[in-house]
């Protein structure tokens, strides 16, 4: 998958609102709609959170060597510029309406 930080660029930050039958159209259930939209956000919060992380370990500094408190704008940067992104949940959105998705129910056949 391409990297997502550039993917949703141009992505619109703010909530808006969907009509439910674009939920089930693909899916057939708007339940099973949100699972796999749900399950994409927490895929794309741990990533991304995880990434955030290997980022700013790199401008850790040791306790011990700590004279004085300064402030790091490279640091500041790359923090402002995760928190701009879209919510995960609004990604996720996105992708599944793009059909960038793909998803695959288990026991799909065993439901009666």
């Amino acid at each position: 998958m391409s990297d997502i930080k550039t993917k949703v660029q141009g992505v619109n930050p703010n909530i808006n609102a969907r009509n439910v039958k674009e939920f089930v159209k693909d899916t057939g259930n708007i339940y099973e709609a949100l699972v796999v939209i749900s399950k994409r956000a927490a895929h794309l919060s741990v990533n991304l959170k995880k990434e955030l992380h290997d980022k700013l370990d790199e401008f850790a500094v040791n306790p011990e060597t700590i004279e004085e408190i300064t402030e790091n704008k490279e640091q500041i940067e790359i923090s402002k510029f995760y928190e701009r992104l879209p919510n995960p949940a609004i990604i996720a959105t996105n992708e599944f309406f793009d059909e960038e998705l793909h998803y695959h129910f288990k026991n799909k056949g065993d439901k009666k």
